[in-house]
């Protein structure tokens, strides 16, 4: 009995052990884990794969054609004989066999454009999924900067309540003492239960944002994630050194795989054309083949039939030839198709602009952002200085009964508002500084 009690001590420490061992994840690690198991970038990977075989079948192609075919006919009453010609009414089979080859020799250059359209497409599709691996990572990066604010409120909201069960402790003693009436005592223990709610409050929206982590690292078996309390210096100190909107632009255009993706799709759609108008032009190909047959009416001169060996050796025959096909009445709907094709290039073409336009005003409002996050950072700095002073003052003057707890709890809260505020202006500059570095091409995330 003494034995299965110290088994079982034993088992509940190693478990409390592996729960106080939990995990502290890094952004770096929180990206690197949902990219690995995001269920959105396995599509797109398989939306990849199924363009790199159109683009290898596409190759595949150009080679030459080869067919075999064979058939078994019997025939009844009044028909032809296929070895002599001559009528018969008699029943009969025959079989033939015949293996071809054909391969173009010109086609307008229709299968070389479409080679290069698809793999064009192909590169594009290699680009989005690029570009959804990096929007992936930045609303990891979002989640994870929403938990430590929430982190960051948490601790604030339990400074404001110690703050206010230290004056209810107070107010209670001074009641005792003889030194405040009881009244007194109601509106601390209000101001303590404000505290109390406002910390469960911050609580649950600390729970919510590590909810929204967790689903987007597609974490399974927890509904809590710890990350890690400090940001590196080099997550600090990368755009310290910002340009101007055009610069950052056009080192945008150097790498952004959704612009990089449109200007292949317009270099696609302008191949695809190309193999339209290959369609106006005659086409010549090439085939050879060779053929053989067997026929129960084929008989020798003592009226036997010829064995099947015999007649496939003899009755074996070679061809080659070339074929010229000319489009005449069907010259319509190809220039038809070459229309509609040019309309899905200039739509092509207006969505790369389109996309060019949203990098470029999201980088405008990037910098714009970033010059006023800044004085912002300085100036809510300065102001949560002041604030603590004044609370402390306030605080004092409390203590003392110069003034009520009203007028403390105002201070008390432009204090803890100051402190929020300069929370949500750092975090919302480094998130500022790392998409600026993104689009300056700067290795924010370790993405291939």
């Amino acid at each position: 009995m003494i034995q299965l009690f110290k088994y079982l001590v034993f088992i509940l420490l190693l478990l409390s052990s592996k729960l106080s061992g939990q995990e502290t994840y890094t952004l770096d690690e929180c990206v690197a884990y949902a990219l690995e198991h995001n269920l959105q970038l396995k599509d797109y990977t398989l939306n990849t794969a199924s363009d790199r075989e159109t683009y290898r079948q596409s190759i595949r192609d150009l080679l030459p054609s080869v067919n075999a075919s064979t058939n078994y006919v019997i025939n009844f009453g009044r028909s032809t004989d296929p070895f002599t010609n001559d009528v018969v009414t008699t029943d009969f089979f025959s079989n033939r066999y015949t293996l071809e080859s054909s391969v173009d020799l010109f086609r307008g250059f229709q299968k070389i454009n479409t080679i290069k359209a698809s793999k064009f497409l192909y590169k594009a599709t290699q680009e989005e999924n690029l570009q959804q691996r990096y929007l992936l990572a930045f609303r990891v990066m979002q989640a994870f900067y929403d938990i430590k604010f929430f982190q960051g409120l948490v601790a604030i909201s339990k400074e404001q309540l110690t703050v206010s069960q230290a004056n209810y402790d107070l107010v209670a003693r001074q009641i005792e003492l003889g030194l405040k009436a009881g009244a007194d005592l109601y509106e601390a223990e209000s101001l303590l239960l404000t505290d109390k709610l406002n910390l469960t409050q911050s609580k649950n929206q600390l729970a919510t944002a590590q909810l929204q982590l967790i689903q987007e690292m597609n974490l399974e078996g927890t509904s809590k994630i710890t990350i890690q309390d400090n940001l590196t210096d080099n997550q600090v100190a990368q755009a310290n050194n910002i340009i101007q909107s055009d610069t950052i632009f056009a080192e945008a255009q150097e790498f952004m795989p959704i612009l990089k993706a449109q200007e292949l799709r317009v270099k696609a759609a302008k191949k695809q054309l190309a193999a339209e108008r290959g369609s106006l032009f005659p086409s010549l190909s090439l085939f050879a083949g060779t053929a053989s047959g067997y026929f129960e009416t084929t008989r020798d001169s003592l009226g036997s039939t010829i064995p099947f060996r015999d007649q496939f050796k003899d009755n074996t025959s070679q061809f080659i030839g070339v074929s010229l096909d000319v489009p005449i009445s069907n010259i319509w709907s190809a220039r038809g198709r070459i229309k509609q094709q040019k309309i899905e290039r200039y739509r092509a073409e207006n969505n790369l602009k389109i996309q060019q336009q949203l990098v470029f005003q999201t980088i405008q409002q990037l910098v714009q952002s970033y010059e006023s996050l800044e004085v912002q950072r300085t100036q809510s700095s300065q102001k949560v200085k002041a604030q603590e002073l004044a609370f402390t003052i306030a605080q004092k003057r409390y203590e003392k009964g110069l003034i009520n707890a009203l007028e403390l709890f105002t201070a008390k809260n432009l204090f803890a508002s100051a402190q929020n505020e300069n929370l949500q202006v750092k975090l919302q500059s480094e998130i500022n500084k790392s998409t600026l570095d993104f689009y300056r091409g700067l290795p924010i995330f370790d993405i291939q």
